[in-house]
């Protein structure tokens, strides 16, 4: 049973985030849309890496770009991700 659950978190890639990824999937979950933070709980960027690795899993998708700030990355959960984050 525990192996079917630890299957069910890792969603359609097969993977598991990270505690990282998971903090920042999981502060998408009640925004409109799935929309996912450009900054951490201390006013700094999230990680690139993070994002980008979120995006490579399919637990995040971008969502548009931002007309001033090209450079940011605006993403939204998939549904993978919701998974991934803990809530189904």
């Amino acid at each position: 049973m525990a192996e079917a659950v630890g299957l069910h978190e890792a969603g359609a890639s097969g993977h598991r985030p990270t505690s990282e990824q998971r903090e920042w999937l999981k502060r998408g979950l009640d925004q409109p849309g799935g929309k996912l933070p450009l900054f951490d709980r201390y006013g700094q960027n999230v990680n690139a890496r993070t994002i980008r690795a979120c995006i490579d899993h399919g637990w995040a998708e971008p969502w548009f770009t931002n007309p001033l700030k090209p450079d940011w990355l605006v993403c939204k959960l998939t549904p993978a991700g919701r998974t991934a984050a803990g809530k189904d």
